[in-house]
């Protein structure tokens, strides 16, 4: 997982039932002594990515059940640790309410969503149709769990107004290799510099020869 250029968030649906959701937000560091502007190296950064299956209860809501091997969150907090934190994440998610509709303005498909408590998220707008996912069985299959089923949290209500400062939100996250991103990174950064380097030598054979 690797940050996007821009923060936000994605949610796809079939209609088959599945689901698959992408979080993106930064936010300021309460640990630093000096606002997040005044120290651009100091803001914290979270991505999360989850799927499953999602139904619609009696009462209209909308009921987000995650397949719980699957779930990723990468934590970036620089005022901590010069690595971001790459952990297991999963929780379930409960809109008291959604509407698809029509955009006024432009004519564009919107998706309005309430949380839990009714209130109302960003809407947002429908982009590809049908919708571009990752396979929506569990891509990370376990002795627990069950290929292509969805697993939900016992937590009960979703709570994506995330305490970016700690874990006492009581999220579900189970640590992974932390070094896994540097390891990528490095790889990638040896294999342009191989490349840079082959590219200049066959410069110099191309002028001496």
């Amino acid at each position: 997982m690797f940050e996007p250029p821009l923060t936000g968030f994605s949610y796809s649906f079939t209609d088959n039932g599945f689901y698959e959701v992408a979080y993106y937000r930064a936010g300021s560091n309460r640990e630093c002594l000096v606002p997040t502007a005044q120290r651009p190296d100091c803001p914290k950064g979270i991505i999360q990515w989850q799927h499953g299956k999602y139904h619609k209860a009696a009462n209209g809501s909308l009921i987000l059940d995650p397949i719980t091997v699957d779930g990723r969150q990468l934590m970036s907090d620089p005022c901590k640790d010069d690595n971001a934190l790459y952990t297991r994440y999963h929780q379930q998610e409960i809109f008291k309410q959604y509407e698809v509709l029509s955009n006024p303005y432009d004519k564009a498909t919107r998706l309005n969503l309430y949380g839990w408590d009714g209130a109302p998220m960003n809407p947002m707008y429908l982009a590809f149709k049908p919708p571009q996912m990752l396979p929506t069985q569990t891509l990370n299959p376990t002795s627990g769990s069950a290929t292509g089923s969805a697993q939900s949290s016992s937590t009960g209500k979703s709570k994506r107004d995330l305490h970016l400062a700690g874990d006492e939100d009581g999220l579900v996250r189970e640590a992974l290799n932390r070094n896994t991103l540097r390891k990528d990174s490095t790889k990638a950064d040896r294999l342009w510099w191989l490349g840079v380097g082959m590219t200049a030598l066959g410069g110099v054979g191309y002028f001496c020869f």
